[in-house]
């Protein structure tokens, strides 16, 4: 069963654990016309999907993997994270790390074990589907948080679909390797992966749900009393 409220977005969450069963070409392309009903400032509509199974799947995680099991340094073409981190921001990222570690028995100080886990990103979460997602690089700020409407439209339909699905921002660790595994133009910048399919509730990794913050910590009102 999944986790969380009635609602669509609260039933929503970040799936890492699949069970082995395929997705159809058709119920990913019905996804992608709904994400794109999502807000789009002049309708660029910007973003491109790159949708993986089977070998070509399996052959890009092998890359990956061993890009990353070789020491191979990160070549991220944009800066997810606030460089440096503040450290209020810091508590909150180590806050959500421990508490995925603590749902799959892996204690903080278990260095391997941590890194074994987020080498999982690199394998799509052995989900029968993966999918890249990129931008033009000449593309503004505005443009990202276009595209970040239409990845949560994605999930969001995933998720009413019966299907699970992860964001993957890892994979812009190695953004140019992926760039020239799948032969990409030079218009096409790696933003992020997705891993999707039917969700395995009963694997512990799907059992936990990090914290958000309150509304009396993210908003203030005016005019209202």
């Amino acid at each position: 069963m999944a986790p969380g409220g009635d609602s669509l977005f609260e039933r929503r969450t970040s799936v890492r654990a699949f069970l082995d069963r395929p997705v159809g070409k058709a119920e990913v392309a019905d996804l992608l016309r709904l994400a794109r009903m999502a807000p789009s400032g002049a309708n660029l509509q910007p973003g491109r999907f790159h949708v993986l199974t089977g070998r070509p799947l399996a052959a890009l995680s092998a890359a990956l993997t061993g890009a990353e099991a070789a020491g191979r340094p990160h070549d991220a073409d944009y800066s997810y994270f606030p460089r440096p981190m503040p450290a209020e921001l810091k508590a909150l990222q180590r806050a959500a790390g421990f508490a995925l570690y603590a749902a799959l028995d892996i204690d903080k100080r278990d260095l391997d074990g941590r890194r074994a886990q987020f080498d999982r990103n690199y394998r799509f979460f052995d989900a029968p589907v993966g999918v890249v997602v990129t931008i033009r690089p000449d593309m503004g700020k505005g443009c990202f948080m276009d595209l970040g409407m239409c990845l949560q439209t994605f999930l969001l339909a995933a998720t009413e679909a019966g299907l699970g699905a992860c964001g993957i921002g890892a994979l812009a660790n190695h953004g140019r390797l992926v760039h020239d595994h799948l032969g990409l133009g030079a218009d096409e910048l790696v933003v992020c992966g997705i891993a999707l399919g039917h969700p395995d509730w009963d694997h512990p990794v799907n059992q936990f749900r990090t914290e958000r913050l309150s509304v009396v910590e993210i908003a203030t009102f005016r005019g209202f009393d």
